[in-house]
């Protein structure tokens, strides 16, 4: 890794760990890219279908926070944006809060948008997941309800009933 990049841009493959298969989840919705790309940004869109809120600048280098929308401000999981190039892809490292500074537990993120005309297709890819952990788990059972919560909110304007699905607890590995 350069010293010029900046910390935490280091994840799994990296360190030579063993990673699990990617996670590749391939979503169409009706929506333009660019509704698609900041309902994956946007504070008050995020907080409506995710409970959570990502927060940062959507610069590359920089950190973002996935904030639970609750009002407790806690952080459930991090990292730092690796890359952004909108409204086509973006590409950040993932890890749960308390092992954000730890390379061998940042896994990796990557959106991909290809506009179709007035809809979009999504693919979200979650690669380097240490295989069993809680996060591999966690990612696997959660990205379909996500990525379906936001296509809903996005062509309909409401989210799905949430009464059933896992709650972030269930995940978290400390």
């Amino acid at each position: 890794m350069p010293a010029s990049e900046p910390e935490n841009m280091t994840t799994r493959a990296a360190t030579g760990e063993p990673c699990a298969p990617d996670f590749v989840y391939t979503i169409f919705i009706k929506a333009t890219a660019e509704q698609v790309w900041n309902g994956l940004i946007d504070r008050e869109l995020t907080k409506a279908y995710w409970g959570h809120y990502n927060e940062s600048d959507w610069q590359a280098g920089s950190r973002w926070e996935h904030v639970r929308s609750d009002g407790s401000g806690k952080i459930d999981t991090r990292g730092r944006i690796i890359e952004m190039d909108p409204p086509r892809k973006m590409v950040w490292s993932w890890a749960f809060d308390s092992q954000a500074d730890r390379p061998e537990q940042l896994s990796r993120v990557t959106y991909e948008l290809a506009s179709l005309g007035p809809d979009t297709k999504l693919t979200v890819t979650h690669s380097e997941l240490e295989p069993g952990s809680p996060m591999d788990i966690g990612v696997r059972e959660g990205w379909p309800a996500v990525l379906s919560n936001l296509k809903s909110i996005l062509e309909t304007g409401e989210t799905l009933s949430e009464e059933q699905w896992p709650s972030a607890e269930q995940f978290e590995q400390d």
